[in-house]
């Protein structure tokens, strides 16, 4: 085979800035008479390139040994919305996603990148998680505080996320604790999550992976306290 016809590396060279416009044209046009011709250009503008920042981020996983993955095929949401149930009957999603699981995990927690027309997002945690990994949250807040605090206030974690654990949250603090627990902030999670802004310049960088593995590292101790009730 020739050098010309061999495949040539996947490389990332950032997003676009045609990128977040389409995003924003979409929200305008959320619909397939005006999608489908220009399936091609979602393509090279976000999916091509989402596919390509998969590649290199798993490789710089690797390279520096943190518990995530990245899949070109599996990490980034697909496009189109799951309407069955819902009253929004728009075919698609106006925002661009990926995730990245700890190795071995079933997606969370993990690593998180969120590309929306001014929202973009790094972060991760766990969302939405079942009753039992509720349960086990609470438990692990009220038995093990040290090492919940030792994650969540790592001086390297909040330099990175500032907001430090956020998500949805109860009104009250959940029984049987009580309700002046010195961490009731932190029982009434619904998801245990965190992120940080990042900037359109971010994005478009071919250093974009990098960014991100560098974030993804300072979680690390949270990803590490979250993989214990997951």
């Amino acid at each position: 085979m020739s050098s010309s016809s061999a495949a040539r590396p996947v490389t990332f060279d950032g997003f676009s800035p045609d990128a977040v416009q389409f995003l924003a044209s979409l929200a305008a046009n959320n619909d397939r008479a005006w999608f489908t011709p220009r399936k091609a250009e979602h393509e090279r503008l976000l999916k091509r390139p989402m596919e390509a920042l998969c590649v290199a981020l798993d490789q710089r996983f690797r390279e520096r040994g943190l518990p995530l993955t990245a899949d070109p095929a599996r990490s980034p949401f697909r496009i189109h919305r799951d309407t069955r149930f819902s009253k929004d009957k728009s075919p698609y999603k106006t925002s661009a996603a990926a995730q990245f699981p700890v190795a071995g995990g079933s997606g969370r927690p993990g690593g998180y990148l969120h590309i929306e027309p001014g929202d973009v997002m790094a972060g991760g945690g766990v969302h939405r998680p079942e009753q039992p990994v509720i349960l086990a949250w609470r438990s692990l807040v009220a038995t093990d505080p040290g090492a919940v605090h030792a994650a969540v206030d790592d001086p390297g974690f909040r330099a990175a996320f500032p907001d430090g654990l956020t998500g949805e949250r109860l009104a009250r603090v959940p029984a049987p604790y009580a309700k002046d627990h010195p961490d009731a902030d932190l029982l009434r999670l619904k998801d245990m999550i965190f992120g940080t802004q990042l900037s359109d310049a971010d994005i478009a960088s071919p250093a974009l992976a990098d960014l991100l593995c560098d974030l993804y590292a300072a979680a690390l101790p949270v990803f590490e306290l979250l993989r214990r009730i997951v």
